[in-house]
Order: structure tokens, then sequence, then C-alpha cells
């Protein structure tokens, strides 16, 4: 019997550590601090979604950022995919995202957003080694690998979340109001959002682009990149 457990996450070569509370009996299970190896040792980082932002000046095809939630922390992250011709039986690769998920999705792409991946390799990773294990991630997912295959740059001040159902329907999900002002205090203009998450007021400097099905945000990405 224990109060508490705490997990020490990372991958070896990395810099970055993350402690997640898996039992807590004082309080929230599955919050997380992030430390970062300095040269007296690991300090804490006081903005973790910094760090999980790509530094790149000029954005590429295939990245995109979201806002996820740690336990009671929005947490901006980025997602990058990238789409090849296949040379053989197509592969499907998935870090720091469900490997199931990222099946699904593509069928939900191709049914509902008319794009096939059935002859490509799809690859897709969640930058710092991060892991998403919410829905919430299905639209930046999709939209990511969109970008990719069609080799289009989405503006490095953009992000968007919501669930993608079977159908096609963009569902909302739940702090999209704390995940908007994470969004804002970083300085993104653009959020994609499911309609059903639609602020009565958006934060100060945020578009807000509601769509109900995936292919109105296909469809804002094309004529919008």
């Amino acid at each position: 019997m224990v109060d508490a457990v705490l997990y020490f996450e990372g991958d070896a070569g990395g810099r970055y550590r993350i402690i997640r509370a898996v039992k807590n009996r004082f309080g929230a299970v599955n919050e997380i601090s992030v430390f970062a190896m300095g040269e007296t040792g690991l300090q804490q980082v006081d903005n973790p979604s910094a760090i999980f932002l790509s530094n790149q000046a000029k954005p590429s095809p295939g990245s995109m950022v979201m806002v996820t939630r740690e336990a009671t922390r929005p947490l901006m992250v980025e997602v990058q995919a990238l789409v090849d011709q296949a040379g053989g039986n197509p592969k499907r690769v998935s870090v720091g995202l469900e490997q199931n998920r990222l099946a699904l999705q593509l069928a939900v792409l191709h049914k509902h957003g008319g794009v096939a991946t059935h002859d490509q390799d799809v690859f897709v990773n969640v930058v710092g080694g991060i892991k998403v294990n919410e829905t919430a991630s299905d639209l930046v997912v999709m939209l990511a690998i969109m970008s990719s295959l069609r080799d289009r740059v989405i503006p490095n001040d953009w992000i968007a979340f919501g669930e993608v159902g079977l159908t096609g329907e963009v569902r909302p999900v739940y702090n999209a109001i704390e995940r908007l002002s994470e969004a804002q205090k970083h300085g993104f203009k653009v959020a994609i959002i499911p309609k059903g998450n639609l602020p009565k007021k958006a934060p100060k400097g945020l578009k807000i682009v509601p769509v109900e099905y995936l292919y109105q945000a296909l469809q804002y990405m094309a004529e919008n990149t």
C-alpha cells in the first residue's frame, strides 16, 4: 500500500523528463511536471508548452499544433505527419498517439474528406515525447496528414482540436475555453474548433473557425494555405 506513485518518463537521450502522478492519495492523478537537465541537474520548466513547439522559423508541410490536456493543465503540443509513396505494403506508424486510432482517422479521412492514403506510408509523431490519449487530437492529426499529402504549409500560428466521428462530424471536447486561452497566451491567431465549442466571446486576437464536419475544416485549410 502506497500514498503516491510517480513515473519518471522521457527518452534516454533526451533533455526533458516528465514526472507523472499515477496514484496520489492527497491530490489529482495524471498531473505532470516537466524538468530539463541542466549543468546543475534537473530543473523545473515553468512553461512546458514552449518546449513541445517547433523552433523552426519557417513552418513545414505536415506540422500543426493542438492544445491537449494533461490532468488540469492545458498543454500545447506539435503534431507532425509524414505521408510518402509506399514501396510495398503501406505502413501506419504513430508515436505518442494510439496506433489503432490512426487507422480509424485515415478511414474517416478517405470516406468523408475524399483523401485516399491506401498507397501511402503514413507516419505521425507528437514532438517532445509526450503521449496524447484524448480523442481531441483527431482533427489536428487529419489536418497534418492532409498538409503533408498535398504539400501545403499550415501557418505556425494556427491550432486545432476536436473529436471526429465515424460519420465525419466534428464533436466538441471538454475544457475548450481553457484550451483557447492557452493558445491566445502563446500568440496563436487562428483556432479551428468544433462548432459545439464556439465561445460566446473569443479571446482577444484569436480568430475562431467553427466547423461541424471534417470537410469544412479541410476546405478552410485548402482555401487559406
